[in-house]
């Protein structure tokens, strides 16, 4: 049973479930206690991190190079 919990937990985690839920999901009271325990199944969480601020400098990009701004300057 307790493997099965760390595979539920880390699939969540993984798909980038919001903490507090998951552990309202697992029954826990504190989301503070879901992170000591389940912390080490979030390996993929830097490369999402890395990726959500790429995004967020090529949309800024795309609107800095956009002819509107190009032509004010």
């Amino acid at each position: 049973m307790h493997a099965l919990r760390h595979f539920y937990a880390s699939v969540l985690l993984d798909a980038g479930e919001n903490i507090k839920a998951l552990s309202n999901y697992l029954g826990h009271t504190d989301p503070g206690f879901t992170l000591r325990v389940y912390t080490h199944l979030m390996p993929s969480s830097e490369g999402r991190t890395r990726k959500a601020v790429n995004r967020l400098y090529e949309s800024t990009s795309k609107i800095d190079d956009s002819p509107r701004t190009a032509q004010a300057a």
